[in-house]
This record gives C-alpha cells, structure tokens and sequence, in this order.
C-alpha cells in the first residue's frame, strides 16, 4: 500500500477546482481488493471499517468509496460509503450503517473481520470535497455527518479545526456516529428523541448562525434532511450556489 502523505495546506485547491489529474481518476476507477485492518462497531446498527487499500490514490476529504461483495454464483451488490479518515491517514476508513435488510451494509456489519478482503473503487467524486484552506460550514444528519467528521478530522491536521463550523442531528446520541469526536470540535448538536442538553432539532435560527454568503456549505444526510435543512439555509441568506448536498436514501 502506498501511505498517504501528510496534509499541506496548498494541498488541495478549492472547491470549484480541478480534483485530481487523469491519471488519478482512471486509477480510482479501478476495482482493488483491500484488505480489512482493524473493525469497530460503535453501536448495534453500525460498523467502522479500516481498509488498506493497495496502489491507493489520495483521498480529498468528501469523497467516497464504493464497496462490492460477489456471490459464488457471480451475482454482485455493492454501495457507496462516504470516507471519514483524513487524506493524511495511512488507512481509508469507512462508516456503514447496517440497514434493514440491506444485503451490503448486512454482510459488512454482521461478517467482516480483520483480515478479510473486499472490493473497493474509489476515491470518487469531485463536487463535494473541501480543501481546508479556506472557512466553511456543514451540516449532518446521522450517518451523513461521516463525510463531515473527516474534513473536520483534515482541518485539525492543519492545525485549523475551527476553520470548519458543524451542525449535526441524530435521534439520539448513541445514534449519532463519530458523538465523542464532534462534541470535542465544539459542533452544534441536536438530538430530536432524547432529553437533555441537547435535545431538539436544527431549526430556523440554529441554521441561520451558519450563514455567510462568502463560505461554501456542506450538507449531507437524507432526502427529507438535506431538503429541510436547504430551505433553511436559502432562506436566512445563504447563496443556492454555495450550498453542496450529498443526498443518501435506499437503494433499490
């Protein structure tokens, strides 16, 4: 595995930049088998998965993998999990929620152990990636805030974690990936089934602290949560062409 090298912050161009050469993209276009190094599983419906991935191509933060698990008799699935490790780190690492009978996030949260090799393509996308450089915002709601967590985790291996302001929403805490992490990094939470300190949602006026016109804003989550939280966002000021969405649902 070829390691990624440490973060600069010249790195990366801006959002509207070029991401990634030619040679890069064909390579991430490429099927690899990556091997399976460490596996977590932070709550009962979720798994943390460390893949080494051989002939690697760094990673910008926001990107994701895609994952395929093949049959004996040939039949594939395979699904897309956004990365949540910095460029910087050696291994990618993946959050998966286990969906209700989902046959791939099943398999990678109830069967994978260390060791084991799975198929990877990826890095891939190049609308929702942030180079670090400059102030944004984001917003997650559940399993949407991985992508967040790291551009977060990138912007501290600049030494700038306050470059990136965060808002994220779950129902409860123990169902909020990455809890202990975002709340250190100060990140408004809102937990929408639980009492306490953080109970309630990311309504008008928490999303209007967000705004300003000269940042890019990140939203990831939901159909109905990125399109709530949009709304939100146009209406207390903020440009629709600097809001970036990445929008997860069942895949049929």
């Amino acid at each position: 595995m070829s390691s990624a090298s440490t973060g600069t912050e010249d790195q990366f161009g801006a959002p509207e930049d070029h991401v990634g050469g030619p040679n890069d993209r064909r390579a991430a276009a490429k099927w690899r088998d990556a091997r399976v190094v460490e596996v977590a599983h932070p709550a009962v419906d979720a798994v943390v998965l460390r893949l080494a991935v051989p002939e690697r191509v760094q990673h910008h933060p926001g990107q994701h993998y895609v994952v395929r698990l093949r049959a004996p008799d040939g039949y594939t699935a395979q699904r897309s999990y956004s990365v949540a490790s910095p460029p910087a780190d050696d291994l990618v690492e993946l959050f998966v929620e286990r969906i209700e009978d989902g046959e791939v996030s099943g398999y990678l949260a109830d069967v994978v152990e260390p060791g084991d090799e799975l198929e990877v393509r990826g890095p891939i996308g190049r609308w929702f990636v942030w180079n670090g450089r400059t102030p944004a915002a984001a917003i997650g709601g559940g399993s949407g805030v991985a992508p967040l967590v790291g551009m977060l985790r990138h912007a501290t291996g600049l030494g700038h974690p306050e470059r990136l302001r965060l808002a994220v929403s779950a129902t409860t805490r123990a169902r909020l990936p990455y809890a202990d992490e975002l709340e250190a990094a100060g990140a408004r939470i809102a937990l929408t089934r639980e009492p306490g300190e953080h109970a309630g949602r990311l309504d008008a006026a928490a999303i209007a602290e967000l705004v300003d016109p000269a940042e890019t804003v990140y939203l990831c989550g939901s159909a109905r949560f990125t399109g709530a939280m949009e709304t939100l966002l146009v209406d207390a000021g903020q440009p629709e062409g600097s809001i970036r969405v990445e929008r997860f649902g069942p895949t049929g």
